[in-house]
């Protein structure tokens, strides 16, 4: 079964999930039960083209990354904030019209930190691009005190 996560931001204007930035991407994350993982589509826009037409690195990286706090955020009802994360490009994610999806699940917990692996798969289900996440869980009121300074 898969259903809707509530955007636990209160600020509304991240890039990627903000519905108040109208320069960002109003991405959608749903929660699939059954495969125990989260995850949101995306249909690239030009503008964010590297060369050629393949989806901008930095775009893919913010994809995962955004996915990875919202996984944590499901499975703890905390925020965190990225402490480590690797990426390994292993095939062109093209802007060519069609969506990309993106998933994560938790691989372990330990004390504050959550480790995370995402992936990125074109329409035809390659990996594109996929992520290991270390994050770090914080208290409501750390968590406060840091992003609103």
């Amino acid at each position: 079964m898969k259903e809707e996560i509530q955007n636990p931001y209160p600020d509304n204007d991240c890039f990627f999930c903000g519905r108040s930035n109208n320069e960002g991407l109003k991405l959608k994350f749903y929660w699939d039960k059954e495969k125990e993982e989260v995850y949101t589509e995306y249909l690239p826009a030009q503008h964010f083209v590297g060369q050629g037409d393949i989806l901008h690195g930095a775009i893919q990286m913010g994809l995962l990354d955004e996915i990875m706090g919202w996984t944590s955020y499901v499975f703890t009802q905390e925020m965190a904030v990225t402490s480590h994360l690797n990426i390994d490009f292993l095939h062109p994610a093209y802007i060519d019209g069609n969506k990309l999806n993106v998933t994560c699940r938790i691989t372990s917990k330990k004390g504050p930190k959550i480790y995370m692996q995402a992936i990125l798969t074109n329409s035809q289900g390659t990996v594109c691009t996929k992520a290991t996440g270390t994050y770090h869980l914080l208290h409501s009121d750390k968590y406060k005190d840091l992003i609103y300074i």
